[in-house]
């Protein structure tokens, strides 16, 4: 059974843009550090953003300045926005959590884990 549900993947034109949510049933985010990552078959799951339980925010290389991570604490929610995609950007993206602590980009670090929600950028 699934701890973390994402949403928002789809089918995208290179440059275009998407919000990825992840929510958690059962459990308040807002108290866990909450990170994204992505993967492509065959590959390791890539750290792509984090967001700690003090806010504090963390981004790979592959897309500072084309991504942001907030929450919504309303609807016990972290939502990614990514712009200006790239069909690099192509993958599974999971969402991850771990009770407080700092933003690691190590996926072992994160026991809470969703289903994956599958974005795809066209060129």
């Amino acid at each position: 059974q699934v701890e973390l549900v994402e949403s928002g993947g789809g089918l995208v034109q290179a440059g275009g843009s998407l919000r990825l949510s992840c929510v958690g049933p059962g459990r308040r985010l807002s108290t866990y550090t909450v990170a994204w990552f992505r993967q492509t078959a065959g590959k390791e799951r890539e750290f792509v953003s984090g967001i700690a339980w003090s806010n504090e925010t963390v981004f790979a290389d592959s897309v500072k300045g084309r991504c942001t991570i907030a929450r919504d604490t309303a609807k016990n929610m972290v939502v990614l926005s990514m712009n200006s995609l790239k069909s690099e950007d192509t993958a599974v993206y999971y969402c991850a959590a771990r009770f407080l602590g700092e933003v690691t980009q190590t996926s072992s670090a994160y026991r809470s884990w969703g289903q994956g929600t599958q974005v795809t950028v066209s060129s």
